[in-house]
Protein backbone atom coordinates (compact mmCIF):
# COMPACT_ATOMS: atom_id res chain seq x y z
CA UNK A 1 0.00 0.00 0.00
CA UNK A 2 1.71 3.18 -0.73
CA UNK A 3 1.89 6.07 1.37
CA UNK A 4 0.34 8.35 -1.50
CA UNK A 5 -3.17 6.13 -0.92
CA UNK A 6 -2.88 5.90 2.59
CA UNK A 7 -4.10 8.73 3.56
CA UNK A 8 -6.31 11.15 1.40
CA UNK A 9 -9.41 13.75 1.25
CA UNK A 10 -11.76 10.88 1.57
CA UNK A 11 -10.16 7.77 3.72
CA UNK A 12 -9.36 7.25 6.73
CA UNK A 13 -12.58 7.68 8.49
CA UNK A 14 -11.19 6.92 11.63
CA UNK A 15 -7.78 6.68 12.89
CA UNK A 16 -6.59 4.68 16.05
CA UNK A 17 -3.07 5.97 17.43
CA UNK A 18 -1.19 4.73 20.00
CA UNK A 19 0.41 7.09 22.35
CA UNK A 20 3.85 6.36 24.18
CA UNK A 21 6.53 5.95 20.88
CA UNK A 22 4.08 7.33 18.51
CA UNK A 23 2.13 10.45 19.18
CA UNK A 24 4.55 11.44 22.53
CA UNK A 25 8.13 10.88 23.63
CA UNK A 26 7.07 9.68 26.93
CA UNK A 27 10.24 7.60 28.20
CA UNK A 28 11.79 10.60 29.80
CA UNK A 29 8.47 10.80 32.83
CA UNK A 30 8.40 6.93 32.47
CA UNK A 31 12.41 6.61 33.21
CA UNK A 32 12.12 8.95 35.81
CA UNK A 33 9.11 7.30 37.69
CA UNK A 34 10.80 3.50 37.68
CA UNK A 35 13.97 4.95 38.53
CA UNK A 36 12.48 6.56 41.71
CA UNK A 37 10.50 3.59 42.56
CA UNK A 38 13.48 1.13 42.54
CA UNK A 39 15.73 3.62 44.97
CA UNK A 40 12.54 3.55 46.83
CA UNK A 41 12.91 -0.06 47.15
CA UNK A 42 16.61 -0.52 47.28
CA UNK A 43 17.64 -0.97 44.00
CA UNK A 44 19.83 0.96 41.88
CA UNK A 45 18.17 3.22 38.92
CA UNK A 46 17.62 1.42 35.48
CA UNK A 47 17.93 4.84 33.40
CA UNK A 48 16.26 5.94 30.66
CA UNK A 49 17.76 3.79 27.56
CA UNK A 50 17.11 0.85 29.35
CA UNK A 51 13.15 2.33 29.86
CA UNK A 52 12.83 2.52 26.68
CA UNK A 53 13.12 -1.31 25.83
CA UNK A 54 10.52 -1.80 28.33
CA UNK A 55 7.54 0.28 27.57
CA UNK A 56 4.61 -0.68 25.36
CA UNK A 57 3.15 -3.38 27.18
CA UNK A 58 1.12 -1.69 30.32
CA UNK A 59 2.89 -0.40 33.57
CA UNK A 60 2.70 -3.99 35.36
CA UNK A 61 4.61 -5.63 32.63
CA UNK A 62 7.27 -2.10 32.43
CA UNK A 63 7.57 -2.68 36.35
CA UNK A 64 7.88 -6.73 35.92
CA UNK A 65 10.52 -5.81 33.71
CA UNK A 66 12.31 -3.42 36.13
CA UNK A 67 12.31 -5.41 39.15
CA UNK A 68 13.55 -7.94 36.96
CA UNK A 69 16.17 -5.63 34.87
CA UNK A 70 15.57 -6.68 32.15
CA UNK A 71 12.96 -7.31 29.35
CA UNK A 72 12.57 -11.00 29.32
CA UNK A 73 11.09 -11.60 32.94
CA UNK A 74 9.81 -14.62 34.49
CA UNK A 75 7.10 -15.00 36.17
CA UNK A 76 7.23 -14.31 39.83
CA UNK A 77 7.10 -16.33 43.29
CA UNK A 78 4.43 -15.48 45.68
CA UNK A 79 7.41 -13.81 47.33
CA UNK A 80 7.96 -11.30 44.93
CA UNK A 81 4.58 -11.24 43.95
CA UNK A 82 3.72 -9.01 47.08
CA UNK A 83 7.42 -6.99 46.06
CA UNK A 84 5.75 -5.91 42.74
CA UNK A 85 2.52 -4.90 44.29
CA UNK A 86 4.30 -2.95 45.95
CA UNK A 87 6.34 -1.23 43.69
CA UNK A 88 3.72 -0.66 41.00
CA UNK A 89 1.78 1.45 43.76
CA UNK A 90 4.85 3.37 44.17
CA UNK A 91 5.68 3.58 40.37
CA UNK A 92 1.77 4.97 39.86
CA UNK A 93 2.03 7.25 42.45
CA UNK A 94 5.23 8.65 41.16
CA UNK A 95 4.36 8.60 37.29
CA UNK A 96 1.44 10.49 38.46
CA UNK A 97 3.77 13.51 40.04
CA UNK A 98 5.60 13.44 36.51
CA UNK A 99 3.38 12.40 33.87
CA UNK A 100 4.03 15.30 31.28
CA UNK A 101 6.90 17.40 32.89
CA UNK A 102 9.24 15.83 30.67
CA UNK A 103 7.82 14.65 27.66
CA UNK A 104 7.54 16.00 24.32
CA UNK A 105 5.32 15.61 21.07
CA UNK A 106 6.98 13.84 18.14
CA UNK A 107 7.95 15.87 15.45
CA UNK A 108 5.43 15.34 12.49
CA UNK A 109 2.04 14.53 14.93
CA UNK A 110 0.58 17.94 15.52
CA UNK A 111 0.56 18.48 11.83
CA UNK A 112 -0.60 15.08 10.58
CA UNK A 113 -3.49 15.30 13.14
CA UNK A 114 -4.43 19.22 12.26
CA UNK A 115 -4.84 17.28 8.85
CA UNK A 116 -6.59 14.77 9.59
CA UNK A 117 -9.21 16.89 11.77
CA UNK A 118 -9.56 18.68 8.91
CA UNK A 119 -10.86 16.36 6.59
CA UNK A 120 -13.07 15.35 9.21
CA UNK A 121 -11.09 12.27 10.62
CA UNK A 122 -12.35 10.71 13.67
CA UNK A 123 -9.78 9.88 15.97
CA UNK A 124 -9.09 8.02 19.37
CA UNK A 125 -6.02 6.80 21.24
CA UNK A 126 -5.71 3.38 22.24
CA UNK A 127 -2.37 2.90 24.48
CA UNK A 128 -2.07 0.11 26.90
CA UNK A 129 -1.10 2.75 29.37
CA UNK A 130 -3.69 2.82 32.36
CA UNK A 131 -6.77 5.12 31.11
CA UNK A 132 -5.87 7.49 34.32
CA UNK A 133 -2.75 8.82 32.85
CA UNK A 134 -3.87 9.11 29.11
CA UNK A 135 -5.78 12.35 29.36
CA UNK A 136 -3.78 14.16 31.54
CA UNK A 137 -0.67 13.50 29.43
CA UNK A 138 -2.95 14.66 25.92
CA UNK A 139 -3.54 17.63 27.97
CA UNK A 140 -0.27 18.52 28.94
CA UNK A 141 0.68 17.79 25.14
CA UNK A 142 -2.01 20.10 24.12
CA UNK A 143 -3.54 17.09 22.17
CA UNK A 144 -6.49 16.13 23.89
CA UNK A 145 -8.59 18.38 21.15
CA UNK A 146 -8.03 16.33 18.32
CA UNK A 147 -9.46 13.12 20.10
CA UNK A 148 -12.89 11.89 20.68
CA UNK A 149 -12.04 8.75 22.32
CA UNK A 150 -9.34 7.45 24.76
CA UNK A 151 -8.81 3.48 25.21
CA UNK A 152 -6.51 2.65 27.96
CA UNK A 153 -4.94 -0.91 29.06
CA UNK A 154 -7.26 -1.14 31.71
CA UNK A 155 -10.76 0.22 29.83
CA UNK A 156 -11.33 -3.40 28.88
CA UNK A 157 -10.26 -6.30 29.99
CA UNK A 158 -7.79 -6.84 27.66
CA UNK A 159 -5.20 -4.54 26.03
CA UNK A 160 -3.32 -4.83 22.85
CA UNK A 161 -2.03 -7.12 20.90
CA UNK A 162 -5.54 -8.20 21.77
CA UNK A 163 -7.73 -6.40 18.78
CA UNK A 164 -10.40 -5.70 21.70
CA UNK A 165 -9.28 -2.22 22.28
CA UNK A 166 -8.95 -1.41 18.41
CA UNK A 167 -12.54 -3.08 17.42
CA UNK A 168 -13.83 -0.90 20.29
CA UNK A 169 -12.62 2.55 19.17
CA UNK A 170 -13.18 1.54 15.46
CA UNK A 171 -16.93 0.89 16.60
CA UNK A 172 -17.23 3.52 18.66
CA UNK A 173 -16.03 6.11 15.58
CA UNK A 174 -18.36 4.19 13.87
CA UNK A 175 -15.73 3.10 11.89
CA UNK A 176 -15.32 0.02 9.46
CA UNK A 177 -12.63 -2.40 8.67
CA UNK A 178 -12.52 -0.16 5.61
CA UNK A 179 -12.56 3.18 6.57
CA UNK A 180 -9.91 2.74 10.10
CA UNK A 181 -6.38 2.92 10.26
CA UNK A 182 -4.33 2.30 13.45
CA UNK A 183 -0.52 4.00 13.61
CA UNK A 184 1.62 3.00 16.02
CA UNK A 185 5.32 2.23 17.16
CA UNK A 186 5.02 -1.52 18.10
CA UNK A 187 4.63 -5.00 17.61
CA UNK A 188 1.62 -5.25 19.88
CA UNK A 189 -0.09 -2.39 17.78
CA UNK A 190 0.81 -4.53 14.41
CA UNK A 191 -0.71 -7.36 15.49
CA UNK A 192 -3.40 -5.93 16.87
CA UNK A 193 -4.06 -4.04 14.10
CA UNK A 194 -3.34 -7.58 12.02
CA UNK A 195 -5.73 -9.45 14.20
CA UNK A 196 -8.69 -6.41 13.81
CA UNK A 197 -8.32 -6.80 10.25
CA UNK A 198 -7.55 -3.01 9.84
CA UNK A 199 -4.34 -1.29 8.10
CA UNK A 200 -1.36 -0.51 10.45
CA UNK A 201 1.38 2.22 10.12
CA UNK A 202 4.15 1.81 12.00
CA UNK A 203 6.69 4.33 12.99
CA UNK A 204 10.44 3.86 13.17
CA UNK A 205 11.11 6.01 15.80
CA UNK A 206 8.96 4.43 18.65
CA UNK A 207 9.49 1.69 20.93
CA UNK A 208 9.82 -1.10 19.90
CA UNK A 209 12.25 -3.24 22.65
CA UNK A 210 15.27 -2.29 20.31
CA UNK A 211 13.66 -3.93 17.38
CA UNK A 212 13.22 -2.73 13.58
CA UNK A 213 9.83 -1.96 12.67
CA UNK A 214 10.84 -3.04 9.05
CA UNK A 215 9.93 -6.57 10.13
CA UNK A 216 6.77 -6.58 11.59
CA UNK A 217 4.50 -6.68 8.44
CA UNK A 218 2.85 -2.89 9.01
CA UNK A 219 0.95 -1.56 5.28
CA UNK A 220 3.78 1.14 5.64
CA UNK A 221 6.80 2.41 8.38
CA UNK A 222 7.24 6.01 8.36
CA UNK A 223 9.72 8.33 10.20
CA UNK A 224 7.52 10.83 10.92
CA UNK A 225 4.29 11.50 10.64
CA UNK A 226 4.30 14.37 8.50
CA UNK A 227 5.21 11.49 5.27
CA UNK A 228 1.53 10.40 5.38
CA UNK A 229 0.26 13.77 4.38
Amino acid sequence: MSLAGLFNARWPGVALFDLDGTLVDSAPDLAAAVDLTLEQLGRKPAGIEQVRQWVGHGSPILMRRALAGKADWKPATNGDEALFNDSLKLFYQNYQQLNGQHSTVFAGVEACLETLSGRGCRMAVVTNKPEQFVSPLLEQMGLEHHFELVVGGDTLSTKKPDPAPLLHAMEALQGSRGTTVMVGDSAADVSAAQAAGIPCVAVTYGYNFGRSVQALGADAVVDSLSELL
